[in-house]
């Protein structure tokens, strides 16, 4: 069984897209502008246009990825609020609706009993992410996240 997650060993590298898409993205990049610079002469047309689409290519997984964060982040925001409705007073929940992003995000490691504490400080003492998740006593994992 794996250790229980901490702040400490909470970040995550995606194996797939971190150890293998990119460096072969940007080793195919190397390659085409070796190619291009070696055989100019020979195919002048074609040649930059290898370049071309490998920086593209490596572009399109960046893009790609940034876009698949940005929805688990929204969904995140949303799961976190809902949880947050449940556990404190209809009137506090107006104070609580400035909450950032990176906030919501950091927040989702928070215990429910120490969540609706946290997230009025996080308001008060405009704490960041990493502030947040440092001031977290119970830390509740999230191995879901890419």
């Amino acid at each position: 069984m794996s250790k229980p997650q901490t702040y400490k060993n909470h970040g995550r590298m995606e194996p797939m897209f971190h150890y293998f898409i990119v460096p072969v993205l940007l080793l195919n990049i190397a390659a085409s502008i070796t190619y291009c610079v070696r055989h100019y002469a020979e195919h002048r047309h074609m040649a930059p246009w290898y370049i071309v689409m490998s920086v593209a290519l490596f572009l399109l997984a960046g893009i790609t990825r940034g876009y698949a964060l940005k929805a688990q982040n929204r969904v995140i925001r949303l799961e976190e609020k809902l949880r947050i409705a449940a556990l404190v007073s209809r009137s506090e929940l107006v104070e609580l609706d400035s909450l950032t992003m990176k906030q919501y995000i950091a927040l989702r490691f928070a215990s429910n009993p120490e969540l609706p504490d946290l997230a009025r400080r996080a308001i008060r003492e405009k704490l960041d992410a990493k502030q947040i998740k440092q001031a977290i006593v119970a830390w509740r994992a999230d191995h879901d996240r890419i």
